[in-house]
């Protein structure tokens, strides 16, 4: 927030601690969709040869009037609707911008639009541990993982796994994290609902929330050092070719054997 300027001593004095939290907020926002803007077109500029500040006065500055931040019309422009804004541009702008909106330039930023701003699914992520020691309780288990998969839609899959007994995860990809998190706390309630109408049990370790790449790759590094613990070594199994270590060709129906001393 601007305080107070000394025209003759060309101050300006600033305050951060008098700014909203929610100007702070929208501050923040603006200026992430800017920078990811300027880096965009900075890229472009790079890559075509074309000088940035040109790129500025005949497609950016023009987005920002037309849509009020060049980054909407950039997220329009995922959706395969670059041809359109492009033709709204020409009109805007007129002939001197028609060589810096076709050809290399305009294939250079949809380009970089759509690597940069296509939005990645997120993956959602429960840990439960679920046991049944009733007669055929594997089979009770299985029940449930149907019951916990088949919770799942088709933007919101489900997908259940052993990690090693009695831990399992549930799973699902999505754009929507709130939609991924109702959908996998839905699985969950129907996986516990099928379990326990068999007498087995459901306990929810970490309940539904999004996960990183990091914690995906912790998640497969710690099911595969499990996986390598339990399988079978050299020495597990007697071996077939053992020796018989009984009494070896002792007759023992001839009555006691004498040793001489």
């Amino acid at each position: 927030m601007v305080l107070r300027v000394d025209k003759e001593k060309g101050y300006i004095d600033l305050s951060k601690r008098r700014v909203s939290p929610e100007d702070v907020q929208k501050c923040e926002e603006r200026y992430n969709k800017s920078k990811l803007v300027h880096s965009i077109m900075r890229h472009v500029a790079e890559t075509t040869g074309k000088d940035l500040e040109a790129l500025y006065d005949n497609i950016a500055w023009p987005l920002y009037k037309l849509y009020g931040h060049a980054f909407d019309a950039f997220k329009t422009m995922v959706t395969d609707e670059g041809d359109a804004i492009f033709k709204r541009l020409e009109e805007e702008r007129g002939q001197p911008a028609v060589d810096l909106l076709s050809g290399e330039v305009r294939e250079a930023l949809l380009k970089n639009i759509k690597r940069r701003m296509t939005p990645q699914p997120l993956k959602i992520r429960a840990d439960v541990e679920m046991t049944c020691f009733t007669y055929d309780g594997i089979e009770h288990i299985k029940t449930a993982i149907r019951a916990a998969e088949a919770s799942g839609t088709e933007e919101c899959p489900v997908k259940m796994k052993l990690v090693a007994p009695p831990l399992y995860v549930l799973t699902t990809q999505t754009l929507d994290k709130n939609k991924g998190i109702e959908v996998l706390t839905a699985a969950c309630e129907a996986c516990s609902k099928s379990i326990e109408g068999s007498r087995g049990k459901l306990v929810v370790k970490e309940a539904a929330r999004a996960v990183s790449e990091r914690d995906d790759r912790l998640l497969s590094e710690k099911m595969e050092a499990l996986e390598a613990a339990n399988a079978e070594v050299d020495g597990d199994v007697d071996s077939d070719e053992e020796e018989d270590t009984g009494m070896g060709d002792i007759d023992v129906e001839a009555g006691p054997a004498f040793v001489e001393v």
